[in-house]
């Protein structure tokens, strides 16, 4: 039989560099554009907690921001986990990212699986787990202090739905 080509993949020139410096000053510069409060509706999270997910992943090579073979800089941890987050916290595909963040299709899902992947590994065994019957008392506790008796779910209305998580179609 005939064998099939391989199509050779076009270039683009999305300006990564651009799209970090242009990250970095609206979310996370000592004179951000963007006030906490936006941040944490659009990142799902406060700034300080995404950004020691940043750093813990940043300890993983996929995480780690490298040099091309021209010498320029490739994407930050910065991008790639802002990538993550926006795909899960708003149910973007992987495309849709690409202007803001300057990230490719492809690499926006490389990214995902990664930051799933760094969770698990760094989270699991604390925050991935079943509830003990002490962590079961402790949050039932919080819940009655702040007015909701018996209450040990998710009350803020900002819980992600796994339906739009592409890792859920494996």
């Amino acid at each position: 039989g005939r064998r099939r080509q391989k199509k050779k993949r076009a270039y683009i020139e999305r300006g990564r560099e651009e799209g970090n410096i242009r990250l970095f000053n609206d979310y996370f510069s000592d004179k951000a554009i963007y006030p906490e409060s936006v941040f944490r509706r659009r990142f799902r999270m406060n700034r300080p907690l995404f950004m020691c997910i940043v750093h813990k992943l940043s300890e993983l090579p996929y995480f780690q921001q490298k040099q091309d073979g021209t010498g320029r800089l490739g994407l930050s941890g910065l991008q790639k986990c802002t990538a993550a987050i926006r795909m899960m916290a708003y149910g973007s595909a992987a495309d849709a990212i690409d202007e803001y963040l300057r990230i490719g299709e492809t690499t926006a899902i490389k990214c995902l699986h990664n930051f799933v992947n760094g969770i698990i590994y760094f989270y699991e065994d604390e925050y991935l787990r079943r509830p003990t019957p002490e962590d079961l008392q402790r949050l039932l506790d919080v819940g009655e202090y702040r007015g909701f008796p018996g209450s040990i779910g998710s009350i803020d209305c900002m819980h992600w739905e796994w339906k739009n998580c592409p890792t859920a179609w494996k």
